[in-house]
């Protein structure tokens, strides 16, 4: 009986003792049961790795890479600006499981059993610690603004909740790395409006823009004739009686030197009609 009874405990031995392992980007929460008593934490393992052959080991894998989450406020969980604008819109964060503080994730921010996936496990402590208070945050930093100043100040929104919800998990095993905004959606009546407003600015900024077009060519206009006024002013103080009798004898003289060019002056009285007389010889 005692040889039997060896060997059905080293049979079960033998079934009770397991090798688990942990795959790269996780942190294995591993532990170990009993026969009689409780199951206890034996060792934190950084994948990729194993355990090696041990009694009664389980391991729960934890991804210490980063996780996205988005949360959305549209329909009855929209929200109401600070001049009663409803206002939809979304909120995503990024966030991991800080490598050192897996056990303390595990045992203190996850409600599953052990042996549940680690997307379970995640889920499950996002949802028990910071779902709440990342929506309640959200909600509250919408509710500063007035409704159409949110699109324009949307990264600050984002920052100030982040900052909010980095304070809350301080000494946690949650490493917050970011928190965006986005996806910001009003009524169809003001969205209708803001659109038909915009296009009126764009008509008006159009026809002012026709108009300063105008007033340029009006005021290059006037600078041309101005300047018009002045050669001719120019022209006038210089066209003297002398100067044009100067310029004809030197057309003249251009001509009479001309081969081809013949020159027949007849002389003119009064309104520019020629003479007309009979000359007889003196006796």
């Amino acid at each position: 009986m005692k040889v039997r009874d060896g060997a059905l405990l080293a049979m079960i031995a033998t079934a009770g003792c397991r090798n688990v392992e942990t795959p790269a980007g996780y942190v294995g929460y591993v532990t170990q049961g009993a026969l009689v008593g409780k199951t206890k934490f034996f060792a934190l393992q950084t994948g990729p790795t194993s355990s090696g052959i041990g009694w009664l080991l389980k391991v729960t894998n934890v991804s210490v890479t980063p996780y996205t989450f988005s949360e959305e406020f549209a329909g009855d969980n929209s929200v109401l600006s600070r001049d009663n604008l409803r206002v939809a819109f979304r909120v995503h964060i990024l966030w991991k499981v800080h490598p050192d503080r897996v056990r303390d994730f595990v045992e203190h921010y996850t409600t599953l059993e052990l042996g549940h996936g680690t997307e379970d496990v995640v889920q499950v402590a996002y949802r028990n610690y910071l779902r709440e208070p990342l929506r309640t945050y959200a909600r509250d930093e919408v509710q500063k603004l007035n409704g159409l100043e949110i699109k324009d100040r949307i990264t600050g929104v984002g920052d100030a909740v982040a900052e909010r919800v980095r304070r809350l998990a301080e000494n946690t095993p949650f490493e917050i790395m970011s928190v965006v905004v986005g996806n910001i959606q009003y009524p169809a009546e003001v969205a209708n409006a803001v659109a038909e407003k915009m296009a009126a600015t764009q008509v008006l900024e159009r026809k002012q823009t026709e108009i300063e077009i105008e007033e340029r060519d009006s005021q290059k206009r006037i600078v041309q004739a101005e300047g018009i006024a002045r050669a001719m002013g120019i022209i006038n103080e210089r066209l003297t009686t002398t100067y044009l009798q100067h310029e004809a004898i030197e057309a003249q003289k251009a001509m009479v030197n001309s081969p081809n060019h013949t020159t027949v002056y007849l002389p003119v009285g009064p309104m520019g009609v020629p003479l007309v007389e009979t000359l007889e010889k003196p006796k």
